[in-house]
């Protein structure tokens, strides 16, 4: 192959109230938007130098809800640059009272995952650098990465053997 996608530029996600789902990125994740047209659409990133990064469709107040397990896509991830940049991030979703859906130490990686009005999954996530991952393959085999690299106020959650933090890898 002589090209590929340089990376991936944006999602596009259906919503049935553009205005509060715009509100929830604006909010929760800090997302700039670029465009917002009413009833419509709203385009918004957190990278400005980017056009957007989500798409924001309305739909409207009737349409169906995805179902668990339906084929498509399971969440996007937003990646933060620092694991203190993440645990300012967990004080904020906690601060705001957003239910978090479950908390996952990669290895290489901890994931925050959130639902957002329209139950799409959000992923806000801290990924240590290249020059740091434990392997050069199957870096999500926990046996092989090991976990425990990401310490902060969410061990509690990650710790209970009750908590949907401790899902199996394959509900990920």
């Amino acid at each position: 192959m002589t090209k590929r996608p340089m990376y991936l530029q944006h999602v596009n996600v259906y919503v049935r109230n553009v205005e509060r789902s715009k509100k929830w990125y604006e909010e929760l994740l800090g997302l700039h938007v670029y465009e917002y047209r009413p009833g419509w659409a709203a385009f918004l990133s957190a990278d400005q130098e980017q056009s957007h990064e989500v798409a924001l469709m309305q739909l409207g107040d009737d349409a169906p809800l995805q179902s668990k397990g339906q084929v498509g896509l399971n969440h996007m991830a937003w990646r933060l640059e620092s694991l203190d940049d993440l645990k300012e991030f967990y004080g904020r979703i906690k601060a705001q009272g957003q239910p978090i859906e479950r908390i996952i130490d990669h290895g290489i990686s901890l994931g925050i995952y959130l639902r957002d009005p329209d139950g799409n999954g959000v992923e806000v996530f801290y990924e240590m650098p290249r020059a740091e991952w434990p392997v050069d393959y199957n870096i999500f085999t926990r046996e092989k990465t090991g976990t425990g690299r990401f310490p902060g106020p969410w061990d509690a959650e990650i710790g209970r053997s009750d908590s949907p933090a401790r899902r199996p890898a394959a509900a990920e």
